[in-house]
């Protein structure tokens, strides 16, 4: 569920450049601003305003040449800040999250490995049932937390600051650091893209074998979206991702270094307390399956009575017919 919702995500994500870059390749040669609903709407409450930010910052620099990259750089970074606290929420959630689900783990595995081989819905059901009642009495939700949630709040600043850098003439004309902001730079690309695979890497310390598996694909969505769309737009995106990045690395690193094994020594702690509610083992199936065999058993041998019962009877009346 959290890799569709990831997906979904980036896919949405991509979606809004794609929209964008058709928007781009119809007004590059007039850098005329947008009139329609959704690209007007969108340029009015949003570019317009980022556009009077970043050249209030630039003014306030006295027009220095890096004065719009500073801009983004500063948006960037009021943008992380307001989102930090929603961050590190989620990865509070996620680690206690991961932490009790490894405590509950060999039920779960029971509980998946006989889903495989029942044979009736009402097996299945049953088996589906004993899931939710292995969460609910260890107080888990079995729905993740959205962790794309800081993703999906970013897209207006993110479609905001493309729409400002492309249709305003003294933006797009800018530089930072010999950057022209209003083209594509493969180098700013390329750096981009590396500070979101370090930052995924370092999210794996520390992770269970098991789990880097799964994640790993998810995690190379991230660097491959940030690729994407610094190529195709104008480099003042991509400074906005690298600095992104660069921040993300400093948010990972506190989070795997300080928060998360602040958080596992809690969780263990807690466990140790209240030890965690079995609902299944390795005997709750192979119980049942015991009396159902039983019960076959007993019925078996009730119907074998029955026929020797008959057999006799049958027997005596043939004897009475014969002395008569």
């Amino acid at each position: 569920m959290k890799n569709k919702k990831r997906f979904f995500s980036v896919t949405l994500l991509v979606l809004v450049l794609a929209l964008s870059a058709c928007s781009r390749h119809t007004t590059t040669h007039t850098m005329q601003p947008p009139t329609g609903f959704l690209y007007g709407t969108l340029y009015k409450y949003l570019a317009i305003p980022i556009q009077h930010f970043m050249q209030w910052i630039a003014l306030m620099m006295g027009n220095h040449d890096n004065g719009f990259g500073w801009a983004i750089i500063i948006i960037t970074v009021a943008v992380r800040v307001i989102l930090l606290p929603l961050m590190l929420n989620q990865t509070k959630k996620m680690t206690i999250q991961q932490e009790k689900m490894q405590v509950l783990k060999p039920q779960i595995d029971i509980l998946q490995k006989h889903l495989r081989n029942v044979n009736t819905p009402e097996e299945q059901m049953r088996v589906q049932q004993l899931m939710m009642e292995v969460y609910q009495k260890n107080h888990m939700s079995i729905m993740p937390s959205m962790g794309c949630l800081t993703m999906l709040i970013q897209l207006p600043v993110f479609s905001g600051l493309y729409m400002a850098i492309e249709y305003s003439a003294p933006i797009s004309n800018s530089s930072f650091l010999h950057i022209n902001l209003g083209q594509s730079n493969l180098i700013l690309t390329i750096l981009a893209t590396l500070t979101y695979v370090i930052q995924g890497y370092l999210s794996l310390y520390g992770m269970p074998e098991s789990q880097k598996q799964q994640m790993k694909m998810a995690l190379l969505m991230s660097p491959a979206m940030t690729f994407f769309v610094c190529v195709i737009s104008p480099a003042g995106l991509g400074l906005y991702f690298l600095a992104g990045g660069l921040i993300s690395i400093l948010q990972q690193i506190m989070a795997t270094f300080w928060i998360t094994p602040k958080i596992k020594r809690q969780v263990a702690k807690e466990m140790a307390e209240e030890p965690p509610v079995i609902v299944v083992d390795e005997n709750t199936f192979h119980d049942n399956a015991s009396a159902d065999n039983t019960n076959q058993t007993a019925t078996t041998k009730e119907t074998t009575n029955d026929d020797d019962l008959h057999a006799q009877l049958r027997q005596r009346n043939a004897g009475k017919q014969k002395r008569k």
